[in-house]
């Protein structure tokens, strides 16, 4: 037997390796999917942050039209029919809304940023004419390019939503109370509006 037998040499396997068409292929579909997850992060966020604005504007717009619904219909002696509706000269020299004492006096209030009833911006107030801890205060431009308005006018009887021309009066009254965001590249948003019809009731 012939022990020196040649070896047969195997031809080699070659080495488990990403060619570079594959690698450009796995980058680019790892830059779709990076893309896809950043878009999808980013209208979430965008969400979020409408939700959020819309939430505080709301809550806004209650607080004002609770403080405008907590006032008498009208001034005494009018018989609830003001021709002219919106605050006195001596109403209208307050800091702010403090000097309010009936519905109308509301009417055509436009304040930019938002403030409370004694004219001290939201998010700093503590709700009694003066100012909260410096801890517990908003951000300083948190509100600054939001706005509150305010529109008391009347209705027909008949038509709840029908508004009636300036001199025109009833016994139904609403109270419309929005809040704007300017946004520098949209324009003006609404975030919220709540609309009230008010009746006079004559006293007993």
């Amino acid at each position: 037997m012939n022990t020196n037998a040649l070896h047969v040499r195997r031809p080699r396997r070659p080495h488990a390796a990403f060619t570079l068409v594959e690698v450009t292929i796995t980058i680019a579909i790892a830059a779709i999917a990076g893309s896809a997850l950043l878009l999808g992060a980013t209208a979430s966020i965008q969400t979020t942050d409408e939700a959020m604005q819309r939430t505080i504007a709301d809550g806004i717009a209650r607080q004002l039209i609770d403080e405008i619904l907590g006032n008498r219909y009208a001034a005494p002696g009018t018989g609830g029919h003001d021709v002219t509706l919106g605050p006195s000269a001596w109403e209208s020299s307050g800091s702010g809304r403090e000097r309010y004492n009936d519905i109308d006096d509301y009417n055509a209030v436009r304040i930019a940023p938002p403030e409370d009833p004694y004219g001290i911006a939201l998010g700093k107030d503590d709700g009694e004419g003066g100012l909260r801890h410096l801890n517990f205060q908003a951000p300083a431009d948190f509100l600054e390019n939001w706005r509150q308005e305010v529109d008391v006018y009347y209705v027909r009887e008949s038509d709840l939503t029908t508004r009636l021309p300036l001199g025109q009066t009833t016994d139904y009254r609403v109270v419309e109370v929005r809040v704007y965001r300017n946004d520098p590249t949209g324009g003006d948003r609404e975030l919220a509006r709540l609309r009230r019809v008010i009746a006079y009731v004559p006293p007993m």
